[in-house]
């Protein structure tokens, strides 16, 4: 566990105590995400490139005889909620309860018996940045109950279960692959995730290389932007060719296609086929250690990104030019996450950091108006791992 992750576990106990007068039985953890390349593909049956990070939220908590569920959050504005199991309804007042009301009615749906809890949250995953604090906030939860009730739950369930709650009682039609990595990363690695049978491997991210995260600072909120429009209009591309998913079209047969598709739903399919070979192919360049062809699908995912599934944001595209500029071939860069502002990612060489940092600091506040947070990361273990 990193000195960070040491110091929210000591932080969370001593919050619990706080709270409820008395010790936590238990503390767990679990990480955020970044998204080497493979965005939005996940939805679509396809491959995905996640690293866990060392950003994440942590869950104090102690089991109850009743069926209460309290819970104080340190990091949000209202930080108390209170609701019994036998009556989960969405709180409008108070959207972030909402994560932990649907993840445990979802969670009931397999272990009805299960009772109360007395919780503590807190967290250092930046929330909107596209980092995945909800399914980090998700997974902890499970993790919580699973050894506060010695639940024979393992990662895959528990990422479907944490989905479940985000598509059905939150309202968010995302993938799998944020729950999954949150569960199951693998520490150093990152994980390639073919999101239609959920089977994975892991490649090394060479010791030499920062997860290099840059929070643009433009905010997002992924259930209520165009993020479900994009599903709907990759679903009608899926339904035109009589597949149940875009990860069984091929190139070709989408641009023999092409005149019968309307143009927007055309480049929208274009983006989640081209990103599915750009995964696979970052994925064996990792093995390799082969920085030159990350760099190039890295660069391509962004313009993809950018051109064909219209989801990322001046800011961010600017980001991505001015680090690019630094890294050239020895490195790669682009937006990371659901889109519409967030973050950018980048692979970036020990010795090139603090150039890139200056590059950053120099230049984004200057242009845009914003100012940018930045994020070293190193690849982490999975809660459930």
């Amino acid at each position: 566990m990193t000195q960070v992750n040491i110091e929210l576990q000591e932080l969370a106990l001593q919050l619990f105590q706080q709270q409820f007068q008395r010790s936590a039985e238990l503390v767990c953890h679990a990480p955020g995400r970044v998204n080497l390349i493979g965005d939005h593909t996940d939805y679509n049956d396809g491959f995905v490139l996640p690293a866990a990070i060392n950003y994440g939220t942590t869950i104090a908590a102690s089991a109850r005889e009743d069926k209460v569920i309290k819970v104080y959050a340190h990091d949000c504005e209202q930080q108390t909620n209170e609701f019994n199991l036998t009556e989960i309804v969405f709180d409008q007042q108070m959207m972030w309860s909402n994560y932990v009301r649907g993840t445990l009615q979802a969670l009931m749906k397999k272990y009805p018996e299960i009772n109360g809890a007395n919780l503590v949250v807190t967290g250092n995953v930046p929330q909107g940045a596209g980092l995945s604090s909800s399914a980090s906030f998700e997974i902890a939860i499970l993790k919580a109950f699973s050894q506060l009730y010695q639940l024979d739950l393992n990662g895959v369930n528990a990422a479907l279960i944490g989905q479940q709650a985000e598509n059905n009682f939150v309202g968010c039609n995302c993938g799998i692959m944020d729950q999954l990595i949150s569960a199951l990363g693998q520490q150093g690695h990152a994980m390639l995730l073919d999101c239609k049978d959920l089977s994975f491997e892991n490649a090394p991210i060479p010791d030499d290389l920062t997860l290099f995260i840059v929070n643009s600072k433009v905010k997002r909120g992924l259930v209520d932007s165009a993020y479900n429009l994009r599903r709907q209009q990759c679903e009608q591309v899926a339904k035109y060719f009589g597949v149940s998913a875009l990860r069984e079209v091929t190139i070709e047969q989408l641009n023999s296609a092409k005149e019968q598709l309307e143009p927007v739903l055309f480049k929208r399919a274009r983006h989640v086929i081209s990103e599915n070979s750009r995964a696979l192919a970052t994925f064996k360049a990792l093995k390799n250690n082969d920085m030159a062809t990350i760099s190039v699908a890295m660069r391509a995912s962004h313009i993809s990104l950018r051109d064909d599934f219209e989801v990322t944001t001046k800011e961010m595209d600017g980001l991505v030019d001015m680090i690019d500029g630094v890294l050239g071939s020895k490195g790669g860069v682009r937006m990371t996450g659901g889109g519409f502002g967030g973050c950018v990612v980048a692979l970036v060489p020990t010795a090139l950091v603090e150039q890139v940092k200056q590059v950053v600091n120099n230049n984004y506040e200057k242009e845009f108006g914003l100012k940018p947070s930045i994020y070293y990361c190193t690849a982490t273990q999975g809660a459930f791992r």
